[in-house]
């Protein structure tokens, strides 16, 4: 069976409804646990009621990071914990994942010197400004999680004058300003959708859809319990026996128990937005530089350097419906305000705006009196069955884009305990798609480049955009491009570009189409490429990615 064909799976799925592990939900919880079974041999079905990674994974900040600022929250372990992972994905990812230098300006001195150590007590929750003294003592502590792995350099802490001499935009109000490293990944979703594709192409027995609900529990008398799954698409209906279940809905993660017959409240998630602005004077101001600070009412904000444009975040506020999460407009005055207070003579302004959105973040239900005290740390709460015959449901809370591979291991091993099977093999070491064999020099690239020049025929241009957008990845696409009757029309701009844009060939975006499952034209214009968070989008845009869909 070919496992990227969705008639053939669901076909396979109606002639052979049992399954080890249903994983319900596509976000990067899912999708990671699926990598993980999938290497171990388990039959896994993952179903998700929409794309992949097009829930709270699509809402990231676009931050691979070991959360500095849960030191304060006495959450040592999880910082621990998210450094490797961090480190593991600059190994393993490296087409996507960099290092990322990242600036705080710093407006006191001596703020939060009481404030800090009340918190870490659990004594005060109410946000307060950091001064110098407190962010210089936590990024030493910060320091001393990197120092072994060396993968990134440590901290600089520059002086008022410096630091207007370093970045010469910032606000001359401030008393000090550091610089510390963390990493950035501008593409979280494609990110996402390799570590199915890994999935899927290590074992015939794993297979995944979206726009696949599950939306009951059958209990005939006598025989095992299934779960009932909805096409999103068609609006048929199929039954799958699964002996155990990941519910991996993030912020759904109760909605998607109570279909399945069972109450639960472990979710208590906060709404994150973000913008994306096309303001070249403000892009060239942070320069390869992200922008992280607080607010004057305590919050942590961003300025991020995404591509040629500005990704501006984020909010944190409590929800109850996620499907209800949107940017409003008060959001959007509050982050081109934000921008003001770190940059004064830089006047962004909604014509800026080239993209909104917003998710909510999987988070465990709390009585914190503020979001940010939330644990984000992750945990396994296991309901089980109140039938001999049924599945024992595991619920996935909390969990992050840097972490999700050690969140994805701790449940896989959890299965396997339950299954009494054993592990096969580690995800640590893995590459992720385009980072496999991935050039580790210019010199190493230059000839990587040289070499599929020579066996595909195409144009090195086309060859260097495909390889930063793919890694390695580039070279089965290439290999597609190759093979078309037109060539020619394969490496034709798929639509018109602005000057300051990279171009997506009409080969590309056909590949893409059949390989990556896609079902909409909504998957490749959102999820599966940048364009229209990039501000590409256009009436011609979506009618020429609308006829490659069809065509495929």
């Amino acid at each position: 069976m070919n496992s990227r064909n969705r008639s053939e799976v669901l076909a396979a799925i109606e002639s052979q409804p049992n399954v080890d592990v249903l994983i319900i939900g596509g976000g990067i919880n899912g999708i990671g646990t699926f990598r993980d079974l999938a290497m171990q041999g388990v039959r896994v079905l993952l179903v998700e009621k929409s794309d992949f990674c097009s829930g709270a994974s699509a809402a990231s900040s676009h931050m691979v990071h070991g959360g500095i600022r849960y030191l304060e929250n006495g959450e040592f372990r999880l910082v621990r914990e998210a450094v490797h992972e961090r480190n593991l994905l600059l190994q393993n990812a490296p087409h996507y994942v960099r290092p990322l230098p990242t600036v705080i300006p710093i407006f006191k001195r001596f703020s939060g010197l009481l404030n800090a150590p009340l918190k870490f007590l659990g004594l005060l929750q109410k946000p307060s400004e950091r001064g110098s003294i407190v962010i210089k003592l936590g990024l030493m502590m910060y320091d001393a999680y990197t120092r072994k792995q060396k993968t990134v350099p440590r901290h600089r802490f520059f002086s008022r004058k410096n630091a207007l001499a370093e970045f010469p935009h910032l606000n001359p109000k401030i008393t000090n300003a550091a610089v510390y490293y963390d990493a950035a990944f501008n593409m979280p979703e494609r990110l996402g959708m390799e570590v199915l594709l890994d999935g899927l192409d290590a074992s015939k027995d794993a297979m995944a859809l979206n726009y696949v609900a599950a939306v009951g529990m059958s209990h005939p008398e006598g025989q095992a319990t299934s779960v009932q799954l909805k096409n999103e698409l068609t609006g048929e209906t199929i039954f799958v026996t699964p002996k155990l279940i990941v519910n991996a809905a993030g912020p759904w993660v109760d909605f998607a128990n109570e279909a399945l017959g069972t109450k639960s409240r472990f979710m208590g998630g906060t709404k994150g937005s973000h913008l994306v602005l096309d303001h070249p004077e403000l892009r060239k101001a942070i320069g390869e530089n992200e922008f992280f600070f607080e607010n004057t009412d305590g919050r942590i904000t961003l300025i991020f350097p995404f591509q040629n444009r500005v990704l501006i975040g984020t909010s944190d506020i409590p929800i109850d419906q996620p499907d209800d999460a949107e940017c409003t407009e008060e959001e959007v005055d509050y982050f081109l305000d934000m921008i003001k207070i770190v940059f004064p003579g830089i006047q962004p302004e909604r014509s800026h705006i080239v993209y909104r959105f917003s998710g909510v973040r999987p988070l465990p239900a709390s009585d914190a009196n503020t979001p940010g005290q939330v644990s984000r740390d992750h945990s396994i709460k296991v309901i089980e069955p109140e039938e001999s015959n049924g599945p024992a449901i595991l619920s996935l809370v909390g969990g992050k884009w840097t972490s999700f591979r050690a969140f994805s291991e701790l449940v896989s091993d959890t299965v396997l305990k339950r299954l009494d099977r054993s592990r096969v093999c580690s995800t640590e070491e893995m590459a992720i798609g385009g980072g496999k064999d991935f050039p580790k020099s210019d010199s190493e690239k230059s000839d990587w480049l040289k070499a599929l020049q020579t066996e595909s025929g195409l144009p090195a241009e086309v060859l260097l955009v495909l390889f930063d957008r793919y890694g390695t990845g580039s070279q089965a696409i290439a290999k597609f491009i190759a093979e078309q009757s037109d060539q020619q029309d394969a490496t034709s701009i798929a639509f018109e570009v602005t000057e300051d844009s990279e171009p997506w060939f009409k080969g590309e975006l056909a590949y893409v189409a059949q390989q990556e499952l896609v079902c909409r034209a909504e998957d490749i214009l959102t999820r599966r490429t940048l364009i229209r968070m990039q501000g590409q989008s256009s009436a011609e845009t979506e009618q020429a990615v609308e006829a490659i869909v069809a065509a495929k």
